[in-house]
């Protein structure tokens, strides 16, 4: 369950690589976002508009130019801050030679798990993710996809509060991104709170609370993703039979209308216009077949906020 707590705060965030070729690098400018507890939070972004800067900024792995952040409260500089978190990095490289349980008796190692109590928690994992029948196979034996199943069962095995996690279908077939859209979904159910980077804008809208959408290191917009999809209603209008006289008078009330056949095509600036139109067929004596909104995709409108088609925040 969301609550109103904070799990993760950016505040003025920015990140400036100096030197080679490129000279000065603005990866990061200026950001501010924060990521509530027991929420999924979706970072979406281009390649190159900042995404892996900020995750590995939040994990420590790189230092800020300015700005600070959080996680749970204390300063991303700190070891505590790292204390109850996931991660499944995007390139991940486990050891090919080790089976699916060993590597997981690795990080479970790592971590300062006991011995007694890794051996039912890897279980249990392998079990979630679906891999339990490969458990005792090498790693160089694995696909793209059972090794993003099993990197997934190593961002859990220390039970974090925060999993961030990197393009975690990647590579995985339709089936198994379901699964783990399902896994996603449980354990948010449990209180956890997932910070994800994707690049599947479908999955993302399937499973996210809220998003972030980052731009050439400017974090362009936040909100649910129903507040992103904001683009002026649209509709498919099916008519039986449309005249030349009728098609005239369609184009001078609605000049952005596209007719096609017995088909009209139309964005409004306020929904209420449609009723207009529909008006407007009837005293034709036009009769309407069909009035059909045209649904507008997270993808549609992370393209047109790419492109600043729409108001930045």
């Amino acid at each position: 369950m969301i609550d109103d707590s904070k799990a993760i705060e950016i505040t003025n965030l920015s990140k400036i690589f100096k030197g080679g070729a490129r000279g000065e690098v603005r990866a990061l400018d200026d950001v501010s976002f924060d990521v509530h507890t027991g929420e999924i939070f979706g970072l979406l972004g281009p390649n190159g508009a900042g995404k892996t800067t900020m995750v590995k900024l939040l994990l420590g792995s790189l230092y800020p130019t300015s700005g600070t952040a959080s996680i749970n409260g204390h300063d991303i500089s700190t070891e505590a801050a790292r204390h109850k978190i996931g991660f499944l990095p995007e390139n991940h490289q486990f050891p090919s030679y080790l089976t699916g349980r060993q590597m997981l008796l690795y990080f479970g190692g790592m971590a300062g798990l006991p011995q007694a109590e890794l051996k039912t928690k890897i279980d249990f994992l392998l079990k979630m993710v679906g891999m339990f029948d490969w458990r005792n196979s090498k790693l160089k034996k694995y696909s793209k996809g059972m090794m993003q199943r099993l990197g997934l069962a190593q961002a859990l095995i220390n039970d974090p509060e925060i999993i961030f996690l990197d393009e975690p279908t990647d590579g995985v077939d339709p089936i198994g991104r379901r699964e783990i859209r399902d896994i996603l979904l449980n354990l948010k159910r449990q209180g956890k709170t997932i910070f994800l980077n994707s690049h599947l804008l479908s999955e993302v809208e399937s499973v996210c609370d809220r998003v972030g959408i980052l731009n050439k290191g400017k974090l362009i917009k936040t909100g649910p993703i129903g507040g992103l999809i904001t683009a002026k209603p649209a509709y498919r209008v099916e008519t039986a039979g449309l005249t030349e006289n009728i098609i005239g008078k369609i184009k001078e009330s609605f000049p952005g209308a596209n007719i096609e056949d017995n088909i009209i095509s139309i964005t409004l600036d306020d929904s209420k216009q449609i009723n207009n139109l529909v008006d407007l067929l009837r005293q034709s004596e036009i009769d309407v077949i069909s009035v059909t909104p045209i649904k507008v995709s997270l993808e549609d409108s992370f393209m047109r906020l790419i492109k600043g088609e729409e108001v930045h925040e």
